[in-house]
């Protein structure tokens, strides 16, 4: 059963408008989202005490309610009930109980000002791109950009919108007939800010803003990939009125290797040996993102071989630890020959050993891309 909307708001029946408005003031302000980030208990009881008072507030859906309960709005009959309302509804439809708007009435102490009736302007994003190298992208980084991004100017002093009255929206009653309607719109004057400038110096933009160039850190984790955005919070442009400073955006760019391949979190790398070396076997020294290993060839070693680094890879982003590097081995057949070399293979020609002889354990190339992704 649904709970009593007198219950919720801690008050006997015969409560007073004035009582009613108190009450759900108070639980508002308890309850509200700024002061209780995160916490989906207080947001219910937010909800619960808009919809209380979303009836219990209005003469004639109290008098019905009184009369018949929550029966009285069952079916969509009468229109009550706050039950269906998101939290910008709740904001832009009670929050003149608070004298001026939950941001105009001395509570503004709660992060982006206290609550929806004033919803305080955000400044504008930036967009960078930031390029990187392999060896970056595997272990994280943390680079220093320059950007040029708007402050708010020295000096620059602003007042209460006198249109809005520091709420930032303005609100229309219309009668309609379940009642009086109530909407509210971002005020056309300060653009919802809830002030307008009152001093700025000569240098400063109609908002009190000047360009400026500051040096932003930025901490880049490891396994970001090509296309990927990033945001730093409030370091893109001021917002006009002491609102919410924008984003900066960081787009990745990701530089491609002289000689490794990425793919998810692994890496390939393409290794060129000479027939000699498959032959008889050799060691190699070749690259990985954090820097050069030295790897054994074994003799009789196959072209399309794959050897596996374990760990050798991309850390995930997740932190599910790190890609492979995967090393594919090509035997070189020369393109020219000379007399002797000529001479010898032709020799070497019918010679068993050097006749195609595969065994099962020489897997097919499918069948090593197959084992390369299990």
């Amino acid at each position: 059963m649904k709970e009593d909307y007198y219950e919720i708001l801690g008050l006997s029946k015969g409560a007073s408008s004035a009582e009613i408005k108190k009450a759900y003031r108070k639980m508002a302000i308890k309850y509200h989202p700024d002061k209780n980030p995160g916490d989906a208990k207080a947001e219910e009881m937010f909800k619960k005490a808009a919809e209380a008072y979303e009836v219990l507030g209005n003469e004639e859906k109290k008098a019905r309610y009184d009369r018949y309960g929550h029966q009285a709005f069952e079916g969509g009959g009468f229109g009550g009930g706050a039950g269906g309302m998101n939290m910008d509804d709740i904001f832009s439809q009670f929050g003149d109980i608070f004298g001026g708007g939950f941001g105009g009435g001395g509570f503004s102490g709660f992060g982006g000002g206290f609550g929806g009736g004033q919803r305080r302007a955000k400044g504008s994003n930036l967009r960078i791109r930031v390029s990187l190298t392999l060896e970056e992208i595997a272990n994280g980084v943390e680079k220093k950009i320059k950007v040029k991004r708007k402050v708010q100017a020295p000096g620059t002093t602003y007042k209460t919108c006198s249109t809005c009255n520091g709420t930032g929206q303005v609100t229309r009653v219309t009668n309609t007939i379940l009642g009086r309607m109530q909407t509210a719109s971002p005020c056309n004057v300060c653009g919802g800010s809830g002030q307008i400038i009152d001093k700025k110096p000569a240098d400063a933009d109609a908002h009190g803003l000047v360009t400026q160039e500051e040096t932003v850190s930025i901490k880049i984790p490891a396994g970001v990939e090509d296309g990927m955005q990033l945001k730093v919070s409030g370091k893109g442009n001021d917002a006009p009125g002491n609102g919410v400073p924008g984003d900066l955006l960081v787009a990745i760019d990701e530089k491609e290797h002289a000689s490794l391949q990425r793919e998810g979190d692994n890496l390939h790398y393409d290794l060129y040996i000479s027939y000699s070396e498959a032959a008889l076997g050799s060691s190699r020294e070749i690259d990985t993102v954090s820097g050069k290993v030295r790897i054994k060839i074994d003799e009789g070693v196959q072209s399309g071989k794959i050897l596996r680094l374990r760990g050798k890879g991309i850390s995930n982003l997740n932190g599910y630890g790190k890609g492979d590097l995967l090393v594919h081995v090509n035997v070189w057949t020369p393109k020219t020959l000379n007399k002797e070399q000529r001479e010898f293979f032709e020799k070497m020609a019918n010679d068993e050993n050097f006749q195609p002889n595969p065994e099962k354990s020489d897997k097919s190339f499918f069948e090593k891309v197959k084992d390369m992704f299990s």
